[in-house]
């Protein structure tokens, strides 16, 4: 595949999280072998299209991963916005990754297990208002990625 923007293919391929029907994968989706890179191409190819709504690319939750991976994100988004298939993304994701598969195992059940009081403090206070504006309150958060799966309706 080559290194040239294909806008077309990405509208394609990208959810459109304007309308509040559509959401990037969870969390817990495995792509490149990590939690959290579904996610993330989700928001980006949805970036490149146009489609965003109130979703970003290169956030916190994105940089996450991309930080334990070592994947640069400019270099992301412009293989994303090759149009490149999930398949394609994935094969990049484990190409550029220098973590061996018992680091990203180690890595992704920590992430799936993580608490909210786990995260580091300024994440916490964001967290603290977004948890109060987006989850209903007789909904629990045992796990910070409950919070994303119970606002996108998976829990």
């Amino acid at each position: 595949m080559t290194d040239t923007e294909n806008i077309e293919k990405v509208k394609l391929l990208a959810p459109d999280l304007r309308n509040g029907k559509e959401f990037p994968r969870s969390p817990r989706a495995i792509l490149g072998g990590f939690v959290l890179a579904a996610r993330a191409v989700d928001k980006c190819r949805a970036v490149i299209a146009g489609t965003e709504g109130e979703y970003h690319s290169n956030c916190p939750l994105d940089q996450v991963w991309l930080k334990f991976a070592e994947v640069d994100y400019d270099d992301f988004k412009s293989f994303v916005a090759t149009g490149a298939t999930n398949e394609e993304v994935d094969e990049w994701i484990r190409s550029r990754s220098k973590k061996s598969r018992s680091e990203i195992i180690a890595w992704n059940n920590k992430q799936r297990d993580l608490h909210l009081s786990e995260l580091p403090q300024q994440t916490q206070e964001y967290m603290e208002d977004y948890v109060a504006k987006y989850i209903p309150r007789n909904r629990v958060v045992y796990h910070w990625f409950d919070v994303y799966d119970i606002e996108e309706q998976r829990l």
